[in-house]
């Protein structure tokens, strides 16, 4: 397939240097004993920073002071693609970007890829926030569906139709949120077929429930399609708190190196990213390994708690691959909303309706999350049973 990215014309950029500028570098070049009156960085003039307290003995590690880099620093760049997920290949560091949060990594790839009133593919289920974040970019979202027949899949099909003149890039999560389910190679190389660049959340990658998944766990380098891939220590390493995250860049040479080129004008301009928590990323990266291990453990006994106390009952708990969600469908005995509302208020149990995560259709459905301590997630897991009971007992409004 030849492949011809329309980029948004709001990423354009001018970046051919002036007269001024190539003559202001020459004779600076040869006058490097030069003061210099343009510099703004307080941490390169000599400052003290003993007013700050423990903050100031940072800087005998380095994390007090500032050398920005529109991607983000090279070592932190360099341990991201030292540590990414699965067999494939790993990302050229200068093909990633670092920044605060997975939502900015689609800010940014919407603004790249997207000018107002353009469109997104996105699955169906998956996470609510999306619907956010493109408004927020004037951006309409598209929903392609996933289908479930004792195990889920895309439904090709509705992607193909969802696409329109319109359309610049699809969405893929995976594993998806909240379905658990990977995207398979049969599957990613059929959305490449579609032309489209393809954008990969992959922040649940690590959490495969099988020590060997039959999906690949990351979709870089798995296609031909230009492909950007978002992860972050928020989910892999448990660090919602430490704010970093990372997209990393795989596709058509050509493609990649004009993305790279419009995303370090993006990222200069914001420069979003904390030195103290990239100088740290290469050490939690090296020690989130551990972090995962004792969650995948609670991840497993959460599931096959909940798996034992809906047994025999007229709910199901949906088959899954990994992350950290559970999908549970319910008799259609009420709407999920009296559902939700008799859990609490028979059961004690706070859960989560699936029209949160846009499931439609005839019966009504729960999400629920794996991580609560498991004493407490066995107890909500056989309220959940009771009011299930409940109701196939006594249909009807409660």
């Amino acid at each position: 397939m030849l492949w011809r990215v329309k980029y948004s014309r709001r990423s354009e950029i001018d970046d051919v240097p002036s007269p001024l500028a190539l003559a202001l570098e020459a004779a600076a070049r040869a006058r490097p004993d030069a003061i210099d009156l343009t510099i703004s960085n307080p941490t390169r003039v000599g400052l003290s920073y003993a007013a700050y307290g423990a903050f100031a003995e940072l800087a005998a590690s380095g994390m007090n002071t500032y050398a920005p880099d529109p991607l983000g620093l090279a070592s932190a760049r360099q341990a991201v693609a030292r540590h990414w997920p699965g067999a494939g290949p790993r990302p050229d560091p200068e093909h990633v970007l670092l920044l605060p949060s997975s939502s900015e990594a689609y800010h940014y790839l919407f603004t790249l890829l997207c000018d107002v009133g353009d469109e997104v593919l996105v699955p169906e289920p998956s996470y609510p926030l999306l619907a956010h974040l493109g408004r927020y970019a004037g951006v309409s979202l598209v929903s392609y569906r996933l289908a479930y027949d004792g195990a889920w899949h895309i439904d090709l099909e509705s992607a193909r139709r969802a696409r329109s003149e319109r359309t610049r890039a699809l969405i893929l999560i995976s594993p998806n949120n909240p379905t658990g389910s990977y995207t398979s190679q049969v599957e990613l190389d059929a959305l490449a077929e579609l032309g489209l660049p393809l954008l990969s959340d992959e922040v649940f990658a690590r959490f495969a429930f099988s020590s060997a998944p039959a999906a690949p766990l990351s979709a870089l380098g798995a296609t031909g399609a230009l492909t950007f891939c978002i992860d972050g220590l928020s989910k892999s390493a448990g660090l919602p708190q430490a704010k970093l995250s990372w997209v990393a860049v795989s596709g058509p040479e050509e493609a990649v190196r004009e993305s790279m080129r419009r995303l370090v004008w993006l990222g200069d301009t914001f420069l979003s990213v904390a030195t103290p928590i990239q100088l740290m990323l290469p050490m939690l990266l090296e020690r989130s390994g551990e972090f995962r291990a004792g969650l995948l453990e609670r991840l497993a006994r959460n599931r096959a708690a909940l798996g034992q106390a809906l047994a025999g009952s007229a709910a199901s708990l949906l088959a899954a691959e990994g992350g950290w969600y559970a999908v549970v469908r319910l008799p259609d005995l009420a709407s999920e909303e009296e559902w939700v509302l008799g859990l609490l208020s028979h059961a004690g149990v706070l859960t989560h309706p699936g029209h949160f995560y846009d499931f439609y259709g005839s019966a009504p459905h729960l999400v629920l999350s794996l991580l609560p301590e498991p004493a407490a997630f066995a107890e909500g897991a056989r309220g959940v049973r009771s009011e299930v009971d409940r109701r196939s007992q006594h249909p009807g409004p409660s």
